[in-house]
């Protein structure tokens, strides 16, 4: 057999998602994975599948996804825990209720319908065991939530299905272009070359761009999570607030999930995380101030999971401006799992046919500016991947 005609670097959703949409289009595609598939922020997201609030350029994408994950088992193969339960955030006082009704006809106005605002008694109809101080709220009744770990693994065997390769535990140590292919060289010593190279190494995307004389702007962030012991049904949407982080949902075993954006502590060099028990605090009293049901119950999980943030928190998809052959997709800023089905066929449209229909201008891996220097193929002393 030939050798692979893609290489993508990271097995997480966003790298998995473009292998599978490469070898749907016929593509002999590699993954190298530095670790296990989906060990950061693919498997430790909250899972939102979510259209609701969404920057102007990101709401094209969220839509087509959307419609994706409403099939999503004739995509991959299995449901992925997919829920289509509606996503509401709550205002907690007027000046809240002002900036939802001023969002919704922002986008009425761009003919955009998917967000509606509704009362305190609409708001109860969805939520009726949110605090009385709530007074309404913002609905997307379309969204919902999945599993991550099943939704990255499911795209990852029907990737597998169509002929991808994928290497776990295949850090790349070095990067260079002779011969028109891209070499990458991982910590086993082995070597993988093909014309074509996909960086989807998330929070470490940048570091892969770096060496290969890319310079694009990414801090990171060690998002946590907590799990309650089970409880009786007593929410149904994902539940946000507007002026608040958090993010809250019932799974179907009854445990409660609670989220937000809220920062733990991680290391690039190690991929290891820890928790910032402070704020974990905070983020369980906002959830107990929304629904004081919650005191009823415990914590008896916490985890964080490492994420890439660019400086205008959106992500990073598109060809380099610097070399041929190379599409980024990574830096999805916290809010990039339920764009996975979407931007793994952007990445297969650019590789295979060197655009894209979607509009994704604002993603532009050159946008930030700065200094870009010719590849050196020099070390990568860090994971990729």
């Amino acid at each position: 057999m030939s050798g692979p005609e893609v290489l993508v670097v990271g097995g997480g959703l966003h790298g998995l998602s473009a292998a599978f949409h490469l070898a749907r289009r016929g593509r002999r595609v590699r993954v190298l994975e530095a670790g296990h598939l989906a060990r950061h922020a693919s498997g430790f997201s909250a899972g939102g599948v979510r259209t609701l609030g969404r920057h102007p350029a990101e709401i094209p994408l969220a839509l087509e996804a959307l419609d994706l994950w409403h099939r999503i088992g004739e995509l991959v193969g299995e449901d992925c825990g997919f829920r289509a339960s509606g996503q509401v955030k709550v205002a907690e006082s007027a000046a809240d209720l002002t900036v939802l009704e001023e969002r919704a006809a922002a986008l009425r106005a761009g003919g955009y319908t998917h967000e509606e605002v509704v009362d305190a008694a609409g708001l109860r109809r969805l939520l009726p065991a949110v605090a009385p101080h709530v007074v309404g709220g913002m609905v997307a009744r379309r969204d919902g939530f999945a599993s991550p770990y099943r939704t990255s693994l499911a795209f990852g065997r029907a990737a597998r299905a169509l002929g991808a390769e994928i290497v776990e535990g295949a850090r790349v140590i070095a990067a260079g272009r002779r011969g028109g292919l891209w070499h990458l060289r991982t910590a086993d010593g082995a070597e993988h070359a093909a014309p074509v190279l996909v960086n989807a190494a998330g929070a470490w995307g940048a570091r892969l761009a770096r060496h290969i004389g890319e310079t694009i702007p990414l801090g990171f962030n060690a998002f946590m999570m907590m799990l309650t012991a089970r409880m009786p049904a007593f929410v149904t949407p994902v539940v946000g607030a507007t002026s608040r982080p958090i993010s809250f949902k019932q799974a179907e075993t009854g445990q409660v999930m609670i989220g937000g954006g809220h920062k733990g502590v991680g290391s690039l060099d190690t991929g290891a995380t820890a928790l910032d028990v402070e704020r974990l605090a905070y983020s369980a009293r906002t959830a107990l101030e929304l629904f004081p049901v919650l005191a009823e119950t415990r914590i008896v999980h916490a985890w964080a999971g490492i994420e890439g943030v660019t400086p205008d928190d959106l992500p990073v998809i598109g060809a380099s401006g610097l070399h041929d052959g190379v599409i980024h997709a990574f830096g999805f800023c916290g809010h990039g799992f339920e764009l996975g089905p979407v931007v793994g066929d952007i990445v297969a449209q650019l590789a295979t046919q060197g655009f894209t229909n979607r509009p994704i201008a604002a993603f532009a891996p050159g946008r930030f500016g700065g200094p870009a220097g010719a590849g050196t193929g020099a070390a990568l002393p860090q994971p990729a991947g």
